[in-house]
């Protein structure tokens, strides 16, 4: 579908780390950070794993317990690499604490406090942003007395209208004031980032699955205009379900295209917008399925490969495939299958795309082609036409 396509696939949106997996969670993050380095763009990561996210709601999981939390973190940080990259740790983890006894809460600010110096000691370029709910929730001297206990003085800022509807001036006021209120408690310094992928139309009402008022805010940028804020970011990828009408971190098509139809068009990319790798990733629940079985490659012995429909709409489909290397290192690796009818891919990252007639092939990059037994690495892609499944071959290179 051509909105969705133009309006929104074409655009920068964070890469949500949502699935509590230690060990494959540095390649990850490793892939994805070092596609953005190599396209000379800013990386964002949003880090979604704490214990008792969400409070047990639609966007319940993450990992067991905060020891293994913290072990998850410190792996995560193992694959930022060395330049700059925005990371926006734990949405609701501060704002949502309802459901935290004073144990709990204790505990929790101090796994944040703990994942912001292990984060930071990663990559010393990295700039953390903590939760801050958004301008209809806590008051900003509420939120700020929390930020303070969940360690801000160690993070770059904090983050507000993730996921949610709320204006861009409303929030800023906001933000304001929250900075305000660090500074009379000693903690100066700190920025704000604001998730604008669905703020440009009605807001209210948190659960925006069957609500048709909604629209895409401001395009990503970090080229604010405003000293306080760092950048506006699509934190939550627009066309992504919030757990009410349809399964919490689904993509729905009838979504998107709401929020898009009557936006816009995207300024030309510029190097004040963050990366312009596509980006979309289940960002509320591991448990949202894809729209399409995965596949898997015709065993060659050093590798295998499987797919998954990532996205999907009008015209056109995201894709992922996963690339395992079998009992022995790999030096490099290609994945190759036939297109279906009337595909063809108009975008790849994370590797190299060539074709030949119908069949396409994709090699590794510099960064992702060495894997140890049994490791893993990941490409995706855009695509027009229908999703199928493919038959993939993989091969070490």
């Amino acid at each position: 579908m051509p909105v969705i396509r133009d309006r929104i696939a074409s655009q920068p949106a964070s890469h949500w780390l949502s699935n509590f997996n230690q060990s494959t969670i540095r390649s990850e993050v490793s892939g994805y950070v070092g596609a953005a380095n190599a396209a000379g763009q800013i990386p964002v990561l949003t880090v979604y794993g704490i214990t008792n996210r969400d409070c047990g709601g639609a966007s319940s999981g993450g990992a067991p317990d905060l020891t293994q939390y913290q072990t998850w973190i410190s792996n995560l940080a193992g694959g930022l690499g060395n330049r700059t990259v925005v990371i926006i740790l734990e949405p609701d983890s501060i704002a949502l604490q309802t459901c935290l006894s004073g144990a709990d809460l204790a505990a929790r600010n101090q796994a944040l406090h703990t994942a912001v110096r292990t984060l930071k000691s990663g990559n010393p370029s990295s700039k953390i942003y903590l939760d801050a709910g958004h301008s209809t929730w806590n008051s900003a001297a509420e939120q700020a007395r929390r930020l303070i206990a969940a360690g801000i003085a160690d993070a770059d800022g904090f983050y507000t209208n993730v996921s949610n509807f709320n204006p861009t001036s409303g929030e800023a006021s906001y933000g304001r004031s929250i900075i305000s209120s660090l500074s009379a408690q000693g903690v100066s310094g700190k920025r704000q980032v604001i998730d604008t992928s669905r703020n440009g139309g009605a807001s209210g009402d948190w659960c925006g699955d069957d609500n048709t008022d909604r629209r895409i805010g401001r395009y990503p940028t970090v080229a604010t205009g405003d000293d306080n804020i760092d950048g506006y970011l699509w934190v939550k990828p627009p066309g992504e379900a919030d757990g009410c009408r349809y399964a919490a971190g689904s993509f729905q098509p009838d979504l998107a295209y709401s929020l898009a139809s009557s936006a816009t068009n995207p300024p030309s990319p510029s190097p004040s917008n963050p990366s312009s790798s596509p980006s979309s990733s289940p960002s509320s629940s591991p448990s949202g399925s894809p729209s399409a079985s995965p596949s898997a490659s015709q065993p060659t012995g050093a590798c295998s490969a499987t797919f998954r429909v990532t996205g999907s709409w009008q015209g056109g489909f995201q894709g992922e495939v996963t690339v395992t290397a079998g009992t022995a290192a790999l030096s490099g690796w290609s994945v190759s299958w036939p297109l279906s009818a009337g595909q063809t891919i108009t975008q790849a990252w994370n590797g190299t795309l060539s074709a030949t007639g119908s069949t396409v092939t994709v090699r590794n990059v510099s960064w992702n082609g060495a894997l140890a037994p049994r490791a893993t690495a990941q490409f995706g892609f855009l695509a027009n036409g229908a999703a199928t499944t493919p038959t993939l071959t993989c091969a070490a290179a």
